[in-house]
């Protein structure tokens, strides 16, 4: 029964994800001669962008993956027990990073097509466009949760049966949710220097220096700009969750399959993957329904209401898949935990993130007093609102941060380390809307784009700019959701690596896992140095080019000339797939290098210290970027001034710093979090047997 429960909601997710795109792909591109051939040309032009993108990217990422496979064969081959743990391992994190690529692709296959298609419902009205806008985010939303319940209990059956013994082989699934979390190592932070390339470029340059606006057709950097939209926004994110779902149901596996209760039970031991199946007629639900009216207000409205409901609705879900499936109670590191216990815990995730997600909203919406206290600032200059920017970044942390700490504490006491991820999952449990409302949003930036650039009458783009500004919000909110699942999901994979690791508990004071800790405290300070530089680097290019057009194209300035659009495509293209070497190299060898010369419990130390480091930068840089990015577009809804004041060029600039915070160095910070902790749970058992052979080489005791 819960096996074919969990594959019916699979299958619901893929068939609505199908529905979704028939839905988007049937408009047609309807007009005048002259506006088709405008719309068909701009849109190809950002669809070959991204998808020539992603085809370079997904080239590194295949040979990345082929030889990662090769290392996890080689080193996790043990003569200790009679299963090849190193080619189950390798073969899940192949299928985990294929089917993370495939869910990208495809969400962003629907996106290039459903921006043109958005623009050209705007044309008739406010409700038209929406629909078509969130109907492109819904193939992305359940496309991607379809197929990770399809892979994760797929596999999980079939390794099952090849193996036998339940714990083992959830030890061996763990490499699936590693395959995903190293796709969104490339998606995440590869998309996010595109994207953020291309902005600046287009912001500095086109708005600023120029004076002309954004979107103009004039500006060399636009269609990068919208391209990168793509990429980084859907891509990217797309890849990131996906990560976090596998990798947080693969810690919960390992960790429920090590206790005898939930390893002779069918229905508990693939509870979590149950978890995420529920949510999916949820969510589903909750879209059919969803309504907006000719009033701009209410499109905000209906994309929040679509969190809370979905909410509310999974919330009395798992009350009655709990009682179920989950055991009565089972005993895990001494620790007698309930069925009420774990079902607390997944609720204590799934009310959590929504709290962190009103609060994102509350520090980067114009509609309150931070981001307007930012755009004050603005007056006297660009200097003050960076300042104000950073302090209302750091503020905003706190409460998210408190929140986790309490989930932590509940999680604990009532579930113990299963508690932590059932908390993790808990707060993704509704991720096909939360994912949905994700991608919406640059589906409408990408809309407004098209208008501007094929010069449509101004109702459309008022529109357009109504639906993106819903989207900034939202976007905003799903960055919270993000960050928490990540930090939880961090956890529970570093749970799951005491577990796998045989640590029962970690001493603080102990001189190794002391030092471990302060050494974790430095890498994301490291790791955001490297993705903002890099960003820097790649916006230096941009910005030299833009200028060099504006310079030398005759007629371009007077709308004569024509941009040369491909050569800036080119340069975030290069630039993006070169400089996430280092940042990625940083998270992949740290946790390998540290545990090998250091043993387990520093590795613990190491990962608990960029944990705590990594939620407060990652949520500070986000929301500080949000901020810089809304008290922008208050303005120019014509405060202070409004477009073209000096207030309003000193949001751009403070915009532009906060660009490569937003949606580059706080986004990927998730991927450092979650992707250390799980290549220290699938080779632990390589660390450790790595460490004692250096050890005994050096005369080490």
């Amino acid at each position: 029964m819960t096996i074919y429960f969990i594959y019916s909601c699979a299958i619901i997710a893929l068939v609505s994800a199908f529905v979704y795109s028939r839905l988007v792909l049937k408009i047609p591109l309807d007009g005048k001669s002259e506006e088709i051939a405008r719309f068909k040309t701009i849109s190809e032009a950002i669809a070959e962008g991204a998808m020539a993108f992603l085809k370079a990217e997904y080239k590194y990422v295949a040979l990345f993956c082929t030889f990662f496979a090769v290392l996890l064969y080689i080193s996790l081959n043990s003569d200790q027990t009679a299963i090849h743990e190193g080619l189950f391992s390798a073969l899940a994190f192949l299928a985990g990073a294929f089917t993370s690529s495939l869910s990208a692709f495809l969400g962003m296959s629907i996106a290039i097509k459903g921006n043109v298609r958005t623009t050209i419902a705007a044309r008739k009205s406010l409700p038209d466009a929406f629909r078509v806008a969130f109907n492109s985010g819904a193939v992305m939303g359940f496309g991607l949760v379809g197929l990770a319940v399809l892979g994760l209990i797929s596999i999980c059956l079939l390794f099952v049966e090849l193996i036998g013994e339940s714990h083992l082989a959830m030890e061996m699934v763990a490499g699936f949710g590693l395959g995903g979390s190293t796709v969104a190592l490339f998606g995440r932070v590869g998309g996010g220097i595109y994207t953020k390339a291309a902005d600046v470029g287009a912001d500095l340059v086109g708005k600023v220096e120029a004076g002309i606006p954004e979107d103009d057709p004039r500006n060399p950097a636009v269609i990068a700009d919208n391209v990168g939209d793509n990429v980084g926004d859907i891509a990217g994110m797309g890849a990131d969750l996906f990560g976090s779902l596998a990798e947080a149901t693969c810690a919960a596996l390992v960790i429920g399959s090590s206790t005898y209760a939930i390893s002779n039970s069918i229905e508990a031991l693939y509870y979590p993957i149950l978890i995420s199946a529920t949510g999916i007629p949820i969510c589903l639900l909750t879209a059919l329904f969803v309504k907006v009216s000719d009033q701009p207000i209410s499109v905000e409205k209906a994309l929040k209401r679509q969190l809370l409901v979905s909410t509310v609705l999974m919330s009395i879900a798992l009350y009655f898949v709990t009682k179920w499936a989950m055991v009565e109670q089972f005993t895990t590191h001494d620790q007698t935990v309930t069925r009420n216990g774990v079902l607390i815990s997944v609720l204590a995730g799934l009310w959590g993130g929504l709290l962190i997600g009103y609060v994102t909203e509350y520090f980067t919406s114009h509609s309150y007093k931070p981001v307007r206290q930012v755009a004050d600032a603005s007056k006297t200059g660009a200097a003050t609102n960076i300042i104000y920017g950073l302090s209302v970044g750091y503020m905003s942390s706190v409460i998210p941060v408190l929140t986790i700490a309490l989930i932590v504490y509940l999680s604990w006491s009532f579930a113990g380390m299963y508690g932590i991820a059932m908390a993790a999952l808990g707060m993704i449990s509704t991720i096909a809307v939360s994912l949905t409302i994700d991608a919406y949003g640059p589906v409408s930036d990408n809309a407004g784009g098209i208008a501007e650039m094929c010069e449509l009458e101004k109702g459309v783009r008022q529109r357009t700019d109504i639906l993106d500004a819903a989207g900034n919000t939202t976007a905003a909110i799903g960055k919270g959701f993000a960050i928490g699942s990540a930090v939880l999901t961090g956890l529970a994979l570093f749970a799951a690596f005491l577990t796998r690791s045989g640590i029962p508990t970690l001493n603080l004071l102990t001189p190794k896992v002391f030092a471990g800790l302060f050494a974790g405290c430095s890498l994301p300070m490291l790791f955001t140095a490297q993705t903002m530089r890099a960003v820097g680097r790649a916006a230096f290019a941009m910005i030299e080019e833009v200028r060099r057009q504006f310079r030398e194209i005759p007629g371009l300035m007077a709308g004569k000339g024509k941009p040369e659009y491909g050569n800036c495509v080119f340069i975030s293209t290069q630039a993006a797939l070169k400089e996430m070497v280092a940042p990625g190299l940083l998270v992949i060898l740290s946790p390998l290098l540290f545990g090998l010369l250091f043993g387990v419990e520093a590795l613990a130390g190491m990962l608990a210290g960029a944990l705590g480091v990594g939620i407060v930068m990652a949520i500070s840089s986000s929301n500080a970027g949000g901020a810089w990015d809304n008290a922008k577009k208050y303005i120019e809804t014509g405060k202070h001034g409004g477009k073209g004041s000096d207030t309003h060029k000193a949001a751009v600039v403070g915009d532009t710093v906060g660009d490569p915070m937003k949606d580059t160095s706080g986004p990927s910070l998730n991927i450092l979090m979650k992707l250390m902790a799980i290549l220290s749970l699938v080779f632990a058992p390589f660390i450790a047997r790595a460490h004692e052979w250096l050890t005994s080489l050096l005369g080490i005791s």
